[in-house]
């Protein structure tokens, strides 16, 4: 006895979503244009004064490389110790931020709100809180990075804690393993790589961010950005955006190399 089977086709996906997604982000795009007094005609009207600048800045001061060097290795010194200091820091606090490690409500709940505090600060802000503590130099801009650095590496790392394997945990648990065998042996070979990924992203970004803080008064080749930028020297402006380019190109492509062989 034969028997058809009648296969049914799914229906065709509805594209109103896409339709209604697309007309709500028109609206707020334009609302957004309007609350912030922003239109393409003032960008129009304003591209030839960009071209002039871009004129100005063309071409580079090559001779003021001198000048800028000292400036930039103080600028990867205070990206590096910061980056330190910050990973060290944000392992105890990524462990208190991790439910499945800290299983009190009470621990980790505050844990968070302090780390997504410290995220909320941007560093321009905490590089100029710190020099009003302790005055010009780097130390502002390193505890300006390292306190950048625990709000990054702590939440990337604590919520790859809670995605970890539990199978070692429970066994070494079962067997009388206390909290910090369980750290050593069950915890940080998962996620050993993967902090280590963590770290050399945050050092990439606070490469970025420590070029900056100078502006502030925190060290660094930022300094020389205001200098520059203040005296109208575009071309002198021109050549340490060339050279800040090239150590993040570079920094970039041994970080990512690294983060290939870790993980």
């Amino acid at each position: 006895m034969n028997t058809k089977v009648e296969l049914k086709r799914p229906k065709a996906p509805s594209r109103f979503k896409h339709y209604l997604t697309a007309i709500i982000l028109l609206l707020l795009l334009w609302g957004s244009a309007i609350q912030t007094e922003s239109s393409f005609s003032e960008l129009f009207h304003g591209l030839p004064n960009m071209l002039d600048l871009l004129r100005e800045m063309f071409p580079p001061k090559w001779s003021y490389f001198d000048n800028i060097f000292d400036a930039m290795l103080e600028t990867i010194r205070m990206a590096l110790v910061g980056t330190t200091l910050g990973a060290i820091v944000a392992i105890p606090v990524a462990l208190l931020c991790a439910s499945n490690l800290t299983k009190r409500g009470l621990i980790y709940y505050p844990a968070r709100f302090i780390l997504n505090l410290i995220r909320t600060i941007p560093d321009l802000l905490l590089a100029a809180i710190f020099v009003a503590i302790f005055g010009l130099g780097p130390l502002p801009g390193i505890f300006a990075l390292t306190v950048f650095s625990v709000g990054l590496i702590a939440k990337l790392t604590y919520e790859a804690l809670e995605a970890i394997d539990q199978g070692p945990i429970e066994a070494m648990t079962s067997v009388g393993a206390n909290y910090v065998q369980v750290i050593l042996y069950g915890v940080i070979p998962q996620i050993q790589a993967h902090f280590a990924s963590y770290v050399l992203y945050t050092f990439e970004i606070n490469v970025r961010a420590a070029a900056i803080l100078g502006l502030v008064g925190a060290g660094g080749i930022g300094h020389y950005y205001e200098i520059t930028l203040g005296f109208l020297e575009y071309d002198k402006t021109s050549m340490i955006i060339i050279f800040t380019l090239v150590i993040v190109l570079i920094i970039d492509y041994i970080s990512s190399k690294l983060r290939e062989k870790l993980l």
